[in-house]
């Protein structure tokens, strides 16, 4: 049997922090940014799509382009730096929770006839746990490098970890490990 044709998500990574809980959330973004860089790396190298999934925070009329200039002119930079997109990475906008929650997430995914998502990102214990239960209800197969997600509640995160791998079938790994 082929392998599952995989692609990357990043989960609003693109952000100035400026929002409550949000110093909660800065110590484990520092830990995971290392690792999100590590499977964006690995994805490359592969030619697997990488797709970055971001709030845009209430601004409608902002690109891509201009939510990453804005985040770099923060002092929070330094957390986006390591990720910035490039030309051939994929953007979607969301503003909800979940990745796929009125977005064409799945339109995309489904064009690049992709199979399997890596879901990296943050926050683990909301935006990821209802982007993966969404791809699972979508019939894809979920992987969470659990090294490269950011999490506000620790306790929180270790809980919806492991219900994305009960529950889910999620396959939880480390970003330098995550077959991709």
């Amino acid at each position: 049997m082929p392998a599952a044709r995989t692609a990357l998500l990043v989960v609003d990574m693109i952000n100035s922090y400026d929002f409550e809980d949000a110093e909660k959330l800065l110590a484990s973004a520092r830990e995971a940014v290392p690792n999100i860089r590590t499977a964006i790396e690995r994805a490359r190298e592969a030619d697997v799509p990488i797709v970055y999934v971001n709030d845009n925070f209430g601004r409608w009329n902002s690109s891509p382009s201009e939510l990453v200039e804005e985040v770099l002119g923060t002092e929070h930079r330094d957390l986006l730096e390591p990720l910035v997109p490039d030309e051939d990475a994929r953007f979607v906008v969301k503003a909800r929770h979940s990745c796929f929650y009125e977005t064409p997430l799945e339109y995309l995914l489904r064009q690049l006839e992709i199979e399997r998502i890596v879901l990296t990102g943050q926050v683990t214990e909301q935006c990821i746990l209802y982007s993966a239960l969404d791809a699972y209800i979508r019939h894809l197969s979920v992987v969470v490098p659990t090294d490269a997600v950011a999490h506000i509640h620790e306790d929180l995160a270790t809980a919806a970890l492991r219900m994305m791998e009960v529950n889910m079938r999620a396959e939880l790994c480390r970003a330098g490990d995550c077959r991709l």
